[in-house]
């Protein structure tokens, strides 16, 4: 009776083993995936073995219930003690297999800081319905942002920063109306930003810099309410600044520098919840409005390398707190107002203007 028991317990150990694993479909396209990269340093496939891919393979979750992969979280840069021991950070060559798309029921994709990943992103990604993070970030990913990556309706973040994605931003991308980041930084990507890019109603992080974006910047993006970081800076955007930037609830962080926009500035950037604003090398002409109070607090302004012309605003010593400001390399003249934010800013943050004096600068 003892064997009988043995052999019962051995099966039904089996079966609920066999319950609580992935699916052979799932561990198929696992290693379909795996087999398109090549990572020689650390060893982080070295656990990529036997049937169960839900348990100690290394960087793979499964759904607890449906036991299908449900997120795949491979860094390059982390804290963990695989990278500790080695002392080194990860590198990883080769492209992302669309076999990845044969996961129907992830949830998240972090393929992220390996430097040498080549490749474009799979069309196919916007297939995986139940995906809300796609984060890509340090590879060298080319090609196009998939054009229908708008069907992924549950995305939250999306973050292809720091790779070598060229073309326009499809304007499917508008419809992420669960997108919350959005980081498109340091790529080859080029075209207008989308006129409707103020659909996305959840976004708090729309992150633009070191691409070739041109035309102007879309008013609808002021319908962004929780909005509290936008960086469009080093990119070829022109027109003007719409005066709606500054009526935003929550836009803390505005950065628009190394553009070429032109016009002048609007009063209400001012007088906003901007704390940090960088506005510099544009053609930005006409007076700095003389609006500021004792509500205006800013960690930075930076008007730098423009054409605005006319005094600085005395009312800027009425101000709560200016932690830096620069209008260097302008037009502008007069006397530097004293008093607080001026005594304790250096020459180079007035210099090369047209005829400004005073302290920090030579007497008047």
């Amino acid at each position: 009776m003892k064997p009988v028991f043995t052999i019962m317990s051995a099966l039904l150990l089996a079966v609920i083993a066999t319950v609580n694993s992935c699916p052979p479909s799932d561990r198929a396209a696992l290693l379909a995936f795996r087999a398109a990269l090549h990572e020689p340093y650390l060893g982080i496939f070295d656990s990529w073995t036997g049937t169960d891919c839900c348990h100690n393979w290394y960087g793979v979750s499964c759904d607890s219930e449906s036991h299908r992969v449900a997120d795949i979280n491979l860094r390059g840069e982390s804290e963990d003690p695989i990278f500790e021991r080695a002392h080194r950070t990860g590198y990883m060559t080769g492209f992302i297999s669309p076999e990845i798309c044969k996961l129907t029921r992830l949830s998240s994709i972090t393929i992220a800081d390996w430097k040498g990943i080549t490749g474009e992103i799979p069309k196919c990604i916007s297939t995986l319905s139940f995906l809300r993070i796609l984060d890509l970030v340090g590879n060298k990913i080319s090609g196009e942002i998939p054009y229908d990556i708008g069907k992924l309706n549950r995305l939250t973040v999306l973050n292809i920063a720091d790779n070598q994605i060229s073309g326009r931003i499809p304007a499917s991308l508008t419809s992420l109306s669960s997108l919350m980041h959005l980081d498109l930084r340091n790529n080859k990507i080029s075209g207008p930003i989308p006129r409707r890019i103020g659909r996305l109603g959840m976004l708090s992080r729309a992150l633009f810099s070191g691409n070739q974006i041109s035309g102007p910047i879309p008013g609808s993006i002021s319908r962004i309410y929780r909005l509290a970081d936008l960086d469009l800076s080093m990119n070829k955007i022109s027109g003007s600044i719409p005066a709606s930037l500054g009526k935003m609830a929550v836009l803390a962080t505005l950065n628009l520098d190394c553009n070429k926009i032109s016009g002048t500035i609007p009063p209400t950037l001012l007088t906003s919840s901007i704390g940090n604003l960088n506005l510099s090398r544009n053609g930005l002409a006409g007076k700095i409005p003389d609006v500021f109070g004792p509500r205006s607090y800013f960690t930075v302004i930076d008007l730098s390398y423009n054409k605005l012309s006319g005094s600085i605003p005395r009312t800027l010593t009425a101000a709560f707190y200016i932690g830096h400001l620069d209008v260097s390399y302008n037009h502008l003249c007069g006397r530097i107002p004293a008093g607080a934010p001026f005594d304790h800013l250096e020459a180079s943050s007035f210099s090369h203007n047209h005829c400004l004096c005073g302290k920090p600068l030579r007497a008047c």
